[in-house]
């Protein structure tokens, strides 16, 4: 009996020291030589190809960051924010402007081995601060050409900094569409990203995001839809240095117009479709064309032979102070409505205008009263919004005025009839 109690007690003794061994384990073994491994924090995953957001503070914050990394006595910490070294070490305590930025953290051993965590932070305004706002294709600029920023306060701006360079042209103008200040981009900006700094009278410094400079010429409207025969006009960003634009296969070199900010042809004689436009730069490069935030090579074109009774890029809306033209789009007279046969298409194509809070089309007479089976549309993206001109319709066209589109926070480019 005694033998066995003896027995027991070595066991448990052993097991005692091997518990001791492998709870000691993870650390006592650790060696130059290992895998780096950041235990804490965990940098959730990426979605939809997207970095996630690890912190989020206000800007009169630090951003503070703690990490526990493995082998601890071998492994070099680097800290990047938007890729340039801020700090080392395991902890990061930072200051920093308000807006979006990626961080970077690299854990690397003396054996030359790493591994790494990365996501957004994002530091936001006070209440009061001067703040820009990211809404359409106006981050994208153009050295020596104008610009605008939109955002809040901006009326506190007195001057703008990108890449250290001191822009005080800026221009702040009140909009229903959107508070905006315009300004010139310096002529000898680099290509690439740069963040925005705006200062205030008293000389402080507000973050408002980045900028992408580039030199490429990018079609930003206009280039999706176009009529046979007719004038076709695009506009964007360095489209002086065009050399031709192709559809379905035809080469043009000749344009009715064109400069820095426009360009113009006329559109070959093409049955109603969908075709690809292309382009080359007198450098021999692609012109490149934005849309939905992307920017490609190739644009699909919806050409049409219908009847086109108005083109432009006009600003619509109801918002704006009585006798404003933008108010209404009133440019087609009803002298035109009287030379159409009931039964007709009418098309609106419109454009979003991306700084406005919400974005309503409508149709009614001159005086205001809803058009017959003609609801109006909320929307936020691109379209057409098509309008059955029934005998009802223009006889209260005839009656009352003329015609309209109403609204907020979007942009009349073609009424056409079919």
């Amino acid at each position: 009996m005694k033998k066995i109690y003896f027995i027991l007690i070595a066991m448990l003794a052993v097991n005692f020291a091997l518990t001791a061994c492998s709870d000691k384990d993870p650390f006592s073994t650790a060696t130059a030589d290992d895998e780096p491994r950041i235990l804490d924090p965990i940098f959730p995953n990426r979605e939809e190809g997207k970095l996630p957001v690890v912190s989020e503070i206000s800007r009169d914050a630090n951003l503070t960051m703690k990490l526990t990394v493995t082998p601890f006595d071998y492994t070099t910490v680097v800290w990047q924010i938007d890729g340039n070294e801020v700090q080392t070490g395991t902890a990061l305590d930072i200051s920093l402007k308000a807006g979006s930025y990626n961080l970077k953290v690299t854990a690397s051993t003396n054996a030359g081995k790493s591994t790494y965590r990365e996501g957004i932070v994002k530091v936001n305004p006070l209440p009061d601060d001067p703040w820009a706002t990211e809404v359409g294709f106006e981050r994208i600029i153009a050295p020596n050409a104008k610009a605008r920023l939109y955002g809040d306060n901006l009326n506190k701006v007195k001057s703008i900094l990108i890449d250290g360079k001191t822009i005080t042209d800026n221009v702040y103008v009140e909009s229903e569409g959107g508070n905006y200040v315009e300004y010139t981009v310096p002529a000898d900006l680099a290509e690439g990203e740069h963040r925005v700094i705006l200062v205030d009278a008293d000389n402080n410094e507000y973050g408002a995001n980045t900028v992408k400079a580039t030199k490429a010429s990018l079609i930003t409207e206009g280039a999706k839809r176009a009529t046979a025969n007719t004038e076709w006009l695009m506009t964007g960003i360095n489209l002086d240095n065009i050399a031709s634009l192709t559809i379905n296969g035809q080469v043009i070199t000749n344009f009715s117009q064109q400069s820095s900010s426009k360009i113009a042809l006329t559109c070959p004689e093409l049955a109603d479709g969908d075709y690809k436009l292309t382009g080359k730069t007198k450098g021999g490069e692609d012109v490149e064309f934005y849309e939905n935030k992307n920017i490609t090579t190739e644009q699909v074109v919806t050409v049409s032979t219908e009847i086109v009774l108005w083109t432009g890029h006009h600003y619509v809306s109801w918002e704006l102070e009585d006798g404003d033209p933008n108010k209404t789009f009133n440019l087609i007279g009803k002298d035109k409505f009287a030379e159409i046969k009931a039964g007709a298409i009418l098309s609106i194509h419109y454009s979003v205008a991306p700084e406005a809070t919400y974005h309503k089309l409508g149709t009614t007479t001159g005086q205001w009263n809803d058009l017959p089976n003609t609801a109006a549309i909320e929307f936020s993206q691109n379209g057409v919004k098509d309008v059955e001109l029934t005998k009802a319709v223009l006889d209260m066209i005839a009656a009352q005025d003329g015609f309209l589109c109403v609204g907020h926070g979007y942009y009349v480019d073609a009424v056409t009839l079919k």
